[in-house]
């Protein structure tokens, strides 16, 4: 039975093993190979496809009608009519080859539409420098209405695509030359763009307490360096002072400019780290939503990836403030002494030359419109031609217009009455008369003071002062003038001299008193932080 069963065993054909023939090869070793090598090429292919469409480089708008051969002309130009103002640069050779200037307009949706923020961007791309001005939105700007604010300008002529070309064209102006594009950011972005990179890390340099329920605005930021959410952020980039206005920036809007700044330039440096780059869409869906601008998405981040891997370092990226003075200048239609600044020019001029024109040809004076405010209290252009032809001249304050003459009170018999005591004055002596007298004028011996009038009110009775007696209401030591001469400096200037601007406060150190609204514009703005 054993032997049978190892036979079986041994026949079963199941424990033979036969070898398989192997089937030919589809493919040669060479050939899977060259597949790979197709299949990385192709890759690569398809990566510098996404990469171009992903990154695109801006090319620089035409700024006039002749077009040269080869530039494309999909986006033509809007101009811009200058009229007799001066017309900025428009071309010219470049310092470098990759080098832009962007105008970048913060509008506070919530708070009338005011282009409260105003920046000019240089970014020299090929030497990975950029410099950043803020312009402050109390800039005296050469337009022929009254209130001659910068940040009037876009509301003035009703918003929109022309506000913002009237605007481009004051700013334009103001540098002498025209930014190659322009973005116009609602303040909300800020926010969400803080938002999207999990929040930004700043030193906020003090406490900020300021309620505003017309804009539904509450700002209540402790002092100190913390990571700040997206409407942290906004509230630390709006804020000016607090409700009393006793407390806050004593510079007021340069202050707020200063912080603004400082957040930027942080954002920026946080925004360059690795981490972010995994946040595009993000960062593209804010752009979408609060951003109106001539460049692309794909522009911006060819912006953004030329920062990244060409090396730009935070200490690479200047922000600086227009350089400017306070002035105050008359308003005719509000009727009081309203608070600017004006450029320094020279400052100004150097600034743009060195750091913010993208030309190789310096600017002159002659290139820039700058206002100024003259002793007298008119203002003059550097082109030699003020728009508004009234403020050329030296303002008509009320103190200055002729007063006319008062008609006297009279009685009811007609008789006309002492403004001081009352009582009617007598028609041929001009002296108040005693109605219980029967209509005599009130004459007493001027030897006894007491009653009726006293000595030196009548006609040839006046007192003579002893010398050697002082008065009791006057300093012995103080002379006082000529009561018919007026001292500019014993009154208030801008009430006696028709040319002098309010010189603002005498102390120095003491906050500048608020002017009135800083929107004030044909079209009012509401009241903001």
């Amino acid at each position: 039975m054993q032997r049978d069963s190892g036979k079986r065993v041994a026949q079963s054909p199941k424990s033979e093993k036969t070898p398989k023939p192997k089937k030919p090869g589809r493919l040669s070793k060479r050939q899977k190979w060259l597949l790979a090598g197709t299949i990385v090429l192709a890759l690569a292919l398809l990566g510098v496809v996404l990469w171009r469409t992903l990154f695109v480089r801006p090319d620089l708008p035409v700024k006039d009608d002749t077009v040269p051969t080869g530039v494309p002309d999909s986006h033509p130009e809007k101009e811009i009519d200058y009229g007799d103002g001066v017309r900025p640069k428009t071309g010219g050779e470049r310092k470098s080859q990759d080098y832009y200037t962007v105008l970048i307009l913060g509008r506070d949706t919530g708070g009338g539409g005011n282009t409260d923020t105003m920046l000019l961007a240089s970014y020299d791309v090929t030497n990975q420098k950029a410099t950043v001005m803020s312009i402050p939105r109390d800039t005296m700007v050469n337009v022929p209405w009254d209130i001659k604010r910068i940040n009037s300008v876009y509301n003035y002529y009703g918003g929109g695509e022309r506000g913002i070309q009237y605007l481009y064209k004051e700013i334009s102006q103001l540098v002498g030359f025209e930014p190659d594009f322009q973005v116009v950011v609602e303040w909300e972005a800020v926010g969400k763009i803080v938002d999207a990179m999990g929040g930004v890390y700043f030193d906020v340099p003090r406490n900020m307490n300021y309620e505003d329920p017309y804009q539904d605005l509450k700002i209540h930021q402790t002092k100190g360096y913390r990571l700040l959410s997206g409407d942290d952020a906004m509230q630390v980039l709006r804020y000016r002072h607090d409700n009393n206005m006793r407390y806050g920036y004593p510079d007021g809007d340069l202050g707020r400019i200063k912080t603004q700044q400082a957040l930027l330039k942080a954002m920026v440096s946080q925004l360059l780290q690795l981490k972010n780059i995994s946040r595009v869409n993000q960062f593209a869906k804010v752009f979408q939503e609060c951003v109106e601008t001539d460049l692309s998405f794909q522009n911006i981040l060819w912006f953004a990836q030329s920062a990244y891997l060409g090396g730009l370092k935070p200490e690479n990226v200047n922000f600086v403030t227009m350089p400017n003075r306070a002035v105050y200048c008359w308003s005719r239609s509000v009727g009081n002494n309203q608070s600017y600044v004006v450029p320094i020019a020279r400052e100004l001029l150097n600034l743009v030359n060195n750091d913010l024109s993208p030309f190789v040809e310096k600017s002159s004076m002659s290139d820039l419109d700058i206002m100024s405010v003259n002793s007298d209290g008119s203002v003059s252009s550097s082109t030699g031609r003020v728009e508004d032809s009234r403020a050329a001249h030296p303002p008509v304050k009320p103190a200055d217009e002729p007063e006319e003459p008062e008609e006297p009170e009279v009685d009811e018999n007609g008789n006309p009455i002492d403004p001081e005591t009352g009582l009617p004055l007598d028609p041929e002596t001009g002296l108040p008369v005693d109605p219980n007298g029967g209509g005599a004028p009130i004459v007493i011996d001027p030897t006894n003071p007491g009653t009726g009038t006293e000595p030196g009110d009548l006609p040839g009775t006046e007192e003579t002062p002893d010398p050697t007696t002082p008065d009791p209401g006057t300093d012995p030591g103080v002379t006082l003038p000529d009561p018919g001469v007026t001292d500019p400096g014993l009154t208030d200037p801008g009430a006696t001299d028709p040319g002098a601007a309010d010189p603002g406060p005498a102390d120095p150190n003491l906050p500048a008193e608020p002017p009135s609204d800083p929107g004030f514009s044909i079209v009012e703005p509401p009241p903001e932080a």
